[in-house]
């Protein structure tokens, strides 16, 4: 029996998260853009671990259309044009700063490179062979409405692959992911992919090898789920219209607080893997960290 969990909502507008709407990730990747593949890739989010996290999504035929949502600067995507064509991939991504450096990727060039919105994709319904997200549901206001396009973009049988943070317990990793953007339970997971209308939903554990499996601060990747479509056509789960409303005015002085509070979180999960580095280097093997 898979785990289950409370309906997904979208965030509180009360939260004082740093990234609480998709305008705001805009501006946040409008700046991490320029260092992201050198500074966040090698603590969190390593080829090692991108092909372990692929592995799932079974990429076994290079003429598969495949669509890799919330690409960003294209590091997954390298990871999938290993066995599919570039010309049958699709990176989409809000950001156009992080779109600019997938452009530059040699083993890139022929992907379609598009700017759109997880929640609302751009494809026809019983498009693609594979859906591809790694490291963008985080910044997802209501994570079930992404998951439901994913399923209605899919071709029957297709399977989608979604890649994400996981919800850390150490009490100080927790109250930083609290305030800075949304680190999922992994029974979530499987229980939004349920929703959704997804079959033999599977989820997979993943992490930098110096972690030896230590989960206690939470993982900015940190699991791997996939799900296969059963049956053509949209989801079976209905929902209402979108609740984040990305043009209403921003309280400068409630902006300021999750700003502080944001770069406060950033800089410790900047921090946590070089301490675990540190951990592994340090403790003799076979010693728990």
């Amino acid at each position: 029996m898979a785990p289950k969990c409370g309906l997904s909502a979208s965030r509180p507008a009360s939260q004082p998260r740093f990234i609480q709407h998709k305008k705001e990730a805009f501006w946040f990747y409008r700046f991490l853009s320029i260092i992201y593949d050198h500074v966040i890739n090698p603590g969190h989010w390593t080829e090692d671990m991108r092909d372990d996290a692929l592995e799932p999504a079974d990429l076994n035929n290079r003429n598969m259309i495949v669509v890799d949502v919330g690409g960003g600067t294209g590091f997954t995507t390298l990871g999938i044009v290993k066995h599919v064509d570039a010309k049958n991939v699709t990176i989409l991504d809000q950001s156009p700063h992080q779109l600019a450096k997938a452009k530059q990727k040699e083993s890139l060039k022929e992907c379609r490179i598009i700017e759109g919105d997880a929640e609302d994709l751009p494809f026809r319904t019983d498009y693609a062979d594979r859906y591809v997200s790694a490291g963008s549901i985080e910044y997802w206001p209501d994570p079930q409405r992404g998951i439901k396009e994913a399923y209605r973009v899919l071709k029957l049988g297709g399977k989608a692959c979604l890649i994400g943070p996981v919800y850390p317990t150490f009490w100080l990793s927790r109250f930083f992911a609290d305030v800075w953007m949304l680190f999922p339970k992994e029974e979530e997971y499987i229980d939004w992919f349920e929703k959704a209308g997804f079959k033999d939903v599977q989820l997979k554990r993943i992490g930098p090898k110096w972690y030896r499996g230590v989960r206690r601060h939470g993982l900015i990747m940190g699991c791997s789920v996939t799900g296969v479509k059963p049956a053509s056509g949209d989801s079976p789960l209905q929902l209402g219209p979108k609740a984040e409303d990305v043009s209403k005015p921003i309280n400068p002085l409630t902006f300021l607080l999750r700003f502080i509070l944001g770069t406060m979180a950033a800089t410790y999960y900047v921090l946590v893997p070089i301490y675990m580095w540190l951990k592994d280097q340090i403790v003799p093997e076979g010693q728990p960290i």
